[in-house]
């Protein structure tokens, strides 16, 4: 067994408590899991809402987590999750999926066919662009992403299509720009996109409202060009009367055309605890 004789007899007992009481919500929260096959009747619990598996040692995820047939919310954050089952889409009630601080570096193809997902976040894990299967930006119920903590360089155009999202979240990456379709995303309420690569912002940002009432726009630890900076200083609402300007507009054009390399890489990744290399795997 992957976790000594008393936690498993303990994690038994809850899943037995959770069949008879039918119970919604069950939590198997740091008890040093590492094979969820190893719990006897788990994925019988097709009354579980929600189910919270986190701060533990989970390296696979079956296929039989579908047989959760009314699942809500799956918490995964902070296992050793490498993929996941290309099934998992199917799970047709999911509306929150935290699978943060694992050990990923792709998502599954057909991941982008959740009908209900609202919540999603893959804070933490070593995705970039590239990890995106095709249809991920099919997403259209999605209304909050986290991506902070990963590799992305760049956002596909393709954002635009996530029509009801009001969160994102690409903190710590290793982004050079924004594309020009998040103007698009006119539900957008925070946008967290400290510590990249960033010297420049897209005016078609302007078109959002990112600094009234409760909107959150959060930018520092970039290499903005001078005059953003500057306006950075000011505040947030100076940014976006910088950006809407014909003068900015016309700067950014020149800036782009000249195709300038972008600011290096601040600083080495490969300590990162999601590293295959950190574990043993190349």
């Amino acid at each position: 067994m992957s976790y000594n004789w008393l936690t498993n007899r303990q994690i038994n007992k809850q899943v037995e408590e959770s069949k008879e009481t039918k119970n919604p919500h069950l939590e198997l929260v740091d008890r040093g899991i590492s094979k969820l096959i190893d719990i006897p009747g788990l994925f019988m619990l097709e009354h579980l809402v929600r189910l919270t598996l986190s701060h533990n040692k989970i390296d696979v995820l079956p296929a039989h987590i579908i047989e959760l047939k009314n699942l809500e919310t799956l918490n995964l954050f902070n296992n050793h999750l490498e993929e996941l089952p290309t099934n998992l889409s199917s799970m047709s009630k999911l509306r929150h999926l935290n699978i943060g601080m694992n050990r990923l570096y792709s998502l599954p193809r057909g991941f982008g066919s959740f009908t209900k997902l609202e919540v999603l976040d893959l804070t933490y894990n070593n995705l970039n662009e590239n990890s995106l299967p095709g249809n991920f930006f099919f997403l259209d119920s999605l209304q909050a992403l986290y991506l902070s903590d990963n590799d992305f360089e760049v956002l596909p155009d393709d954002i635009c299509k996530l029509s009801k999202l009001e969160i994102l979240a690409v903190r710590d990456n290793d982004l050079i720009g924004l594309p020009t379709t998040i103007g698009e995303l006119n539900k957008l309420r925070e946008l967290h996109i400290q510590g990249n690569r960033m010297t420049v912002l897209p005016p078609e940002l302007g078109k959002l409202d990112l600094y009234t009432g409760r909107a959150i726009l959060k930018a520092e630890n970039n290499p903005w060009v001078p005059p953003i900076a500057d306006q950075f200083q000011v505040g947030v609402s100076h940014v976006f009367d910088f950006i809407r300007s014909e003068t900015y507009k016309y700067l950014y054009g020149r800036h782009m055309q000249a195709n300038a390399a972008p600011p290096p890489k601040s600083s080495s990744k490969a300590k990162k605890a999601s590293r295959r290399e950190i574990w043993g795997k190349k």
